[in-house]
C-alpha cells in the first residue's frame, strides 16, 4: 500500500544544526557505526534498506513540496516531475535496486545481472545493467539500454567488487560526504553508496543551498542514524573544514566543481597550491573520491533525419539544458556540429523554437546572474523575478571564446561548434578527438546517430565510444538518464587524480557491482515512445512521475495501466 499521506504546509529549515565543535561526538557514534558494519550480514544489511525505502515514501511528498519552494517551481504542475524523479524516486530506486542485489548475492554468492556479458568489436567485454527486470524497465525505459564496458583486459572470472561483503579484513572507517546543493537525490546517493556499497559510515554535510533536506532526510533515514551509520549535518565553511580535518574521518567524498576539489585538498590561496601541487604536498593525505564538473558535450553525426527525429533530438537537448534551470553537472553546454550537414540551421532553430516556449526559471544557485554575463560575454540586467533567459550561442570557437570550452557555466547557456568535417564517419572520428583534446570534462556525453548508422557503421561506432573519455556516454540520450537509472556507475572517467580531478576521481551507484569500469554506454532511439517524463513539453509529468514512485514502492503489474494512461497524455 503506498506511504503517500497529505502533509502539514512547508516551512523551510535553513538553520545550521551543527557548529564545528560538536563533530567528535557525531564522529564518536559513526565510528561505532562502522566497526558494527564490516561484519554485517547481507540480510540486515537488506533490513536497513528495506526500512529506508519505507522512510523515503513516508516523506516523499513534504520532500518535493519543500525541494519545489526553494526553487520556486509549482508543486502540482509538470514541471514539478524534475523534483520528483531527481529526488525520491531516483533514491526509491536505488534502496530497492540494492535489496535485490543483496537477496541474490546472499541466495547466489553474487548480483544476478539483467542479462550475459558481451564483447564488442573491440574486444571489450559488455555487461548489461538496463532493463532490470524486477522492476519493469522494459516497459517504463521502452527502447533504453544501458552496459557497462570494462577496462581492457579485465579478468571476466572478476567481474564483480567484493568491497560490499564482509571481511575480517574490512577496516572500519567513517567517510565524510560534503554533498550536492542542486540535486536532492545526489547526497542521498552517494551516502547509501559509501555505507552498502564500502561499508563505510558516513557523517553527511549537506550543501547551504539544500540544506532544507535536513529533516526530511533524517526522517527517511532514520533507521541508518538509529544503527549510528549515519549523520546529517548542515552548516558553513567552519563546518566543512572541521569534516576535512578530522582524524577519526578516514575518507571524503565531494561532489561540486574542481575548483573547490582543488580549495579542499591544495589550499584557497593560488600561490599556495601552485606550489603544493609542484611538490606534492597535499593539505589533505586521507583518500578522497568526487564527482565533479563537466562541460557537457552533445554530438550531432551528420545525417539524414526525418522532421520527427529532428524535433524530438531537439528537445533532447533542450531538456538536458532547462532541466533543475540548467545547475546539473550534466546539463549539455557544448553542441558539436559539422558545417556542412545540410540540416544544422534547422535544428539550431528548433532549438530556439522550445527555449521560446519554455518559460524562465529562476536561477536559485548563488553566483547564477554573474556566471551567465561572463558565459555570454555581455551585461544583462539582473531580472526582478531572478530569472535568466535560456540562451544558444551559435558558431562558437575555442579560440575566440575559451571559456565555453574550459569551464563549466553552471548556467542556462548552451554553445554550439562547428567541425569542418561532413563525411559521417569522418566526422565522428574527429569529434571524439575534439571533446576528448578540447573540452573540459569526462563525466558525460551524448551522440546522436542518424537511422541506421550504427548498423552500418557498427566498428566505427564501437571505436569511437571506446576513445571517448567519458564516464557515460549516450546514444540519443540526455544523460540525466544514465545518472537516474542508478545501476550504472557514475562518475568521471578512470585516471583522475587528486591533482588532476578533472571530473571527479572513483565512482557511485554501480547497484551491480562490476568491476574494472572503464564507462557506461546507455542506448536509446531517435525517437522514445512515449514522450519522456523528463522533456519540458510534457503535459502529465508530474503525475507520470509520482506513478514512477508508486511502482518503486510496490513493484506490481497492476500499478502500470496508470502509469501508462499519464504517460500516453503527455
Amino acid at each position: 500500500m503506498s506511504q503517500l499521506q497529505n502533509i502539514m504546509p512547508v516551512e523551510l529549515n535553513s538553520q545550521p544544526s551543527l557548529n564545528s565543535s560538536s563533530v567528535e561526538s557525531e564522529v564518536s557514534d559513526l565510528k561505532v557505526g562502522a566497526a558494527w558494519l564490516t561484519g554485517a550480514s547481507l540480510s540486515s544489511l537488506r533490513e536497513l534498506l528495506d526500512a529506508c525505502s519505507q522512510g523515503v515514501m513516508r516523506s516523499a511528498i513534504h520532500w518535493v513540496r519543500v525541494a519545489c519552494q526553494a526553487k520556486r517551481i509549482a508543486a502540482d504542475q509538470p514541471i514539478a516531475a524534475e523534483e520528483i524523479l531527481a529526488g525520491p524516486a531516483t533514491v526509491l530506486r536505488y534502496l530497492r535496486l540494492l535489496s535485490k542485489v543483496l537477496q541474490d548475492a546472499e541466495k547466489n554468492g553474487s548480483p544476478n545481472l539483467p542479462g550475459k556479458p558481451r564483447a564488442n568489436s573491440q574486444g571489450r567485454e559488455c555487461v548489461p545493467v538496463l532493463p532490470v527486470r524486477s522492476l519493469f524497465d522494459g516497459l517504463t525505459f521502452m527502447g533504453l539500454e544501458a552496459e557497462i564496458w570494462r577496462q581492457k583486459d579485465s579478468n571476466p572470472n572478476e567481474l564483480f567488487t567484493s568491497n560490499w561483503r564482509a571481511s575480517d579484513n574490512t577496516k572500519a572507517n567513517v567517510v565524510g560526504v560534503l554533498g550536492a546543493g542542486n540535486v536532492s537525490s545526489i547526497p542521498a546517493t552517494d551516502m547509501l553508496y559509501k555505507i552498502f556499497h564500502n561499508r563505510e559510515s558516513v557523517l553527511l554535510k549537506l550543501n547551504p543551498v539544500n540544506d532544507y533536506l535536513e529533516p526530511i532526510f533524517k526522517d527517511a533515514f532514520r533507521p541508518l542514524v538509529d544503527a549510528k551509520l549515519l549523520r546529517i549535518v548542515c552548516g558553513g565553511i567552519e563546518v566543512g573544514d572541521a569534516i576535512v580535518k578530522h582524524d577519526s574521518i578516514g575518507s571524503l567524498h565531494l561532489t561540486g566543481s574542481h575548483l573547490t576539489h582543488d580549495v579542499i585538498v591544495w589550499g584557497s590561496d593560488p600561490l599556495e597550491r601552485t606550489a603544493r601541487k609542484r611538490e606534492n604536498r597535499p593539505l589533505v593525505t586521507k583518500s578522497v573520491t568526487s564527482e565533479l564538473g563537466n562541460v557537457t558535450p552533445w554530438i550531432i553525426v551528420p545525417g539524414l533525419y526525418t522532421d520527427k527525429q529532428l524535433r524530438t533530438q531537439a528537445e533532447h537537448v533542450v531538456a538536458g539544458i532547462v532541466n533543475n534551470a540548467s545547475f546539473n553537472c550534466l546539463a549539455t553546454k557544448m553542441i558539436v556540429t559539422s558545417r556542412g550537414w545540410a540540416q544544422r540551421v534547422a535544428f539550431l532553430d528548433l532549438i530556439d523554437a522550445f527555449f521560446r516556449k519554455i518559460p524562465p526559471r529562476f536561477a536559485y544557485y548563488p553566483g547564477a546572474h554573474q556566471r551567465f554575463v561572463r558565459a555570454t560575454g555581455k551585461p544583462f540586467p539582473e531580472a526582478s523575478d531572478g530569472t535568466l533567459p535560456w540562451t544558444l550561442i551559435r558558431d562558437t570557437n575555442p579560440s575566440e571564446s575559451p571559456h565555453l570550452y574550459e569551464e563549466e557555466s553552471f548556467v542556462c547557456v548552451c554553445a554550439e561548434t562547428q567541425l569542418a568535417e561532413n563525411a559521417p564517419e569522418t566526422f565522428l572520428e574527429s569529434a571524439v578527438d575534439f571533446v576528448n583534446d578540447r573540452i573540459f570534462g569526462t563525466l558525460c556525453a551524448t551522440l546522436t546517430l542518424p537511422s541506421g548508422f550504427r548498423q552500418r557503421q557498427a566498428t566505427a561506432v564501437d571505436r569511437a565510444l571506446v576513445k571517448l573519455r567519458y564516464g557515460a556516454v549516450c546514444i540519443n540520450q540526455w544523460p540525466g538518464v544514465a545518472y537516474g537509472i542508478m545501476t550504472p556507475p557514475w562518475g568521471g572517467y578512470p585516471g583522475a587524480t587528486i591533482a588532476e580531478p578533472l571530473s571527479g576521481i572513483g565512482h557511485v551507484h554501480n547497484t551491480f557491482c562490476v568491476s574494472d569500469i572503464d564507462k557506461t554506454v546507455l542506448w536509446g532511439p531517435l525517437c522514445n515512445f512515449p514522450k519522456p517524463a523528463w522533456f519540458p513539453t510534457h503535459q502529465t509529468a508530474n503525475q507520470v512521475a509520482w506513478d514512477l514512485l508508486r511502482l518503486y514502492d510496490n513493484p506490481s503489474i497492476f500499478r502500470l495501466p496508470k502509469l501508462f494512461f499519464h504517460a500516453l497524455h503527455g
